[in-house]
């Protein structure tokens, strides 16, 4: 399959001011190297972007020869700016959401039937066939969010390299960042040793992604359903006779809610 560039709805993000700067985000298909990925991403991008020259691009795997590419735009002196020093550290987020299967609408908005017969009610059921409720993929609200935190050598010991890997798929057992406890996944932790002195220090990078609790949740005629973000809810349907169109139909009879991730203590990570 050839190699595939198109730039994403979420790109084109740019700043003004002292230190203006612009990205442009791109995915790439159809190659499992990151270097032809990175490689295709920067002949595909315009070698200046509003007056700035191409800086840097970076890929990121997010599938099967799937890669987010960003490119960054910035005047050639914010090269020569001062690195970020011990202690100190960067935020970054992305709204771009995530994708969820469900079998139940909001809300049946309309109903049509054929002349002579009423439309069977499935209490919004979606994709109902004789067999099964198929239901439809949905974009869902989800806040990703990174920090890039500048450690010193002492702090990073393999104890500590532990505790991130211990709670690499754990959500916060307390609130965090201003989120409510259950609302935030930690997807992980990259870092790298700035220089090689015994005193040079770790730049490291910490994933999570934000989902919101939700209470008061309807499924049907079932309700007072609550969950924590990312807690799943899954629906059993049964059959039942719809007087209204004298036909059996499939309707949901019970909500489940089930916890899919372990809690952790975020005050380990040390930020």
């Amino acid at each position: 399959m050839p190699v595939t560039v198109t730039e994403k709805l979420e790109s084109r993000r740019s700043t003004t001011g002292d230190n203006p700067s612009a990205e442009l985000v791109y995915t790439v298909r159809g190659t499992d190297s990151d270097m032809t990925a990175r490689s295709q991403a920067e002949t595909t991008s315009p070698a200046t972007y509003d007056g700035m020259p191409r800086q840097s691009v970076t890929v990121e795997p997010i599938g099967h020869e799937l890669w987010d590419a960003t490119v960054r735009y910035a005047p050639d002196s914010q090269q020569q700016s001062t690195p970020p020093q011990t202690g100190e550290s960067t935020f970054a987020f992305d709204t771009g959401g995530g994708t969820q299967h469900i079998t139940q609408s909001k809300q049946t908005v309309g109903t049509y039937a054929a002349s002579g017969t009423t439309a069977p009610d499935f209490q919004g059921a979606i994709g109902v066939t004789q067999d099964a409720v198929e239901g439809v993929d949905i974009t869902v609200p989800v806040y990703q969010f990174s920090e890039t935190h500048y450690l010193p050598a002492a702090a990073v010991t393999n104890s500590y390299k532990g505790a991130l890997f211990n709670l690499t798929g754990k959500v916060n057992s307390g609130g965090f960042r201003g989120f409510a406890a259950g609302e935030v996944l930690f997807l992980g932790a990259t870092g790298a040793r700035r220089g090689t002195g015994p005193d040079d220090d770790w730049e490291i990078t910490f994933r999570f992604a934000a989902s919101p609790n939700v209470t008061g949740l309807s499924v049907g005629s079932i309700n007072g359903i609550s969950k924590k973000g990312w807690e799943y809810l899954w629906v059993r349907y049964a059959d039942q006779e719809d007087t209204g169109s004298n036909t059996i139909v499939k309707r949901p009879v019970a909500a489940y809610v089930e916890r899919v991730y372990d809690q952790g203590n975020f005050g380990g990570l040390g930020i």
